[in-house]
């Protein structure tokens, strides 16, 4: 559903999606999905016409980071979750982590 909003080359109806996706899904489950996605904040929509119109709030990887987000802030001793996720990374993946840390400098900005 998010890589069809993600084709369109503006805000898209929900008949739109469904078109997209190739008409194996009803109208109905259409909107029920991409209501669930606003609940989640991975899309936003807006009135067009009688209808609403849908618009991917982030890529991909935006995505995968807010997921990430939400669990981190689902725990109660992040230190601890945060330890055993860079523990757990393989080299590359930590060589990567160091390199974006380093760019924010000691306070964590530009």
């Amino acid at each position: 559903m998010l890589s069809a909003l993600r084709e369109a080359r503006a805000p898209a109806s929900a008949g739109w999606v469904q078109g997209r996706l190739g008409d194996d899904l009803a109208y109905t489950t259409v909107i029920t999905i991409l209501t669930r996605l606003l609940a989640k904040g991975a899309v936003t929509r807006e009135r067009g016409g009688r209808s609403f119109v849908w618009t991917p709030v982030s890529d991909q990887a935006g995505l995968a980071a807010h997921r990430m987000r939400k669990v981190l802030d689902g725990e109660s001793d992040r230190e601890a979750v945060l330890s055993r996720f860079v523990t757990s990374l393989e080299p590359d993946d930590e060589r990567v982590l160091r390199q974006l840390l380093g760019r924010l400098g000691p306070e964590g900005e530009d």
